[in-house]
């Protein structure tokens, strides 16, 4: 897990002051979507399904700011549609900074080169570029040539300039385990992100490819091959190792859809940003009107396939916080500690070992 220590030390106390307070559900990070427009047309997506006049909307920044300070969250992911076409965007991030927020802009890079002027390197902000693979397979994703080359440079001004960068990775049926391999190789050793995130890709019903999502099954398999020998140890994931003992399969866990609510130009999203099943106005009616039970897998055949962050890292989180000895791995496995180029070990084989029996951890 790659987290800065003074940002693991804010969540962490968040996290404790809902325990005292005998709170049952809160936010870890609030998906925040002030837009659906994009400037691309990505096969996997379907946010960008929605008709004109709602593509044209953008949400007012002070709208935002109270939903955000009403959640209490204390992080925020500004998602999308593309964040960037928003023409208050910078004005939205700077509100969050002032409190105390930690934020993850999510972009394509497509504009953000060209509007680094307006945003400062704070602790407090952190690009999220979107990189689905090298090259030909990041292009082929996004529906799209030269975008990861776009991608590429944008991330290098960033890091020149003092900016935190980090990524979000994707994985379909076109992924193997040497492909995992060697985009996080690439984005660890040449480019030097300070974190990666990682996900299956779930079968978002309004998206237009719907043949290529990862099923259970498969996901347990690219990432235990992808990982195996240890080989995951030396990658910068912003991830809790208990999330990524349960993209091997080693665990099992129930959806925590509350961790990550939703926020969009339509409200706050029930149960999750991948699925719809309505809108309410404020954070407290998502949380005390929403039938949270009747969602994950094994409840809802929708979330059949799901293994998705939004749902299962905040049930990782909720563990590893829950346990001193998992909190310590966490703590151990950080790489913050390290320098940021590393070698490369020799590469693990395909085949991992077999898989450990599945454990359902119980959440604090």
């Amino acid at each position: 897990m790659t987290v800065p220590l003074r940002q693991s030390m804010a969540v962490g106390g968040y996290i404790a002051r809902q325990k005292l307070a005998k709170r049952e559900r809160f936010p870890l990070i609030v998906e925040l979507e002030p837009l659906y427009q994009c400037n691309l047309e990505c096969a996997g997506c379907g946010k960008i399904q929605h008709p004109d006049h709602i593509l044209r909307q953008r949400m007012p920044v002070d709208r935002a700011i109270a939903a955000i300070e009403e959640s209490g969250a204390p992080m925020v992911s500004i998602a999308g549609g593309e964040p960037l076409i928003h023409p208050e965007i910078d004005e939205l991030a700077r509100e969050l900074i002032k409190r105390k927020r930690y934020i993850y802009l999510c972009t394509n890079a497509i504009l953000m080169e060209r509007k680094l002027d307006l945003f400062e390197p704070s602790r407090y902000f952190a690009w999220a570029v979107h990189m689905d693979g090298l090259r030909e397979r990041h292009d082929e994703s996004v529906c799209r040539d030269g975008v990861f080359d776009k991608a590429v440079a944008a991330i290098k001004a960033a890091k020149e300039r003092g900016f935190r960068v980090t990524t979000n990775t994707t994985f379909f049926t076109h992924d193997s385990p040497d492909t995992v391999r060697q985009v996080l190789d690439f984005l660890n050793d040449e480019l030097e992100v300070d974190a990666m995130m990682i996900s299956p890709a779930y079968a978002y019903e309004k998206a237009p490819d719907q043949e290529h999502f990862l099923g259970v099954k498969q996901t347990h398999e690219l990432f235990r091959a992808a990982f195996a020998n240890g080989a995951r140890k030396r990658w910068r994931l912003n991830h809790s190792p208990l999330f990524l003992d349960f993209l091997e399969g080693k665990v099992d866990y129930s959806c925590t859809a509350w961790g990550i609510p939703s926020y969009s130009i339509f409200g706050w999203q029930r149960p999750c940003y991948l699925m719809s099943d309505g809108y309410v106005e404020t954070y407290k009616e998502l949380v005390e009107t929403t039938d949270w039970d009747k969602y994950g897998r094994g409840r809802d055949p929708r979330c059949a396939n799901c293994m998705a962050h939004c749902g299962y890292e905040p049930t990782a989180a909720l563990a590893t916080a829950s346990s001193a000895r998992q909190s310590i791995r966490a703590l151990v496995s950080s790489r913050q500690w390290l320098p940021s180029r590393r070698s490369k070990p020799p590469q693990p084989p395909h085949d991992g070992p077999p898989p450990r029996e599945l454990v359902e951890l119980p959440m604090a």
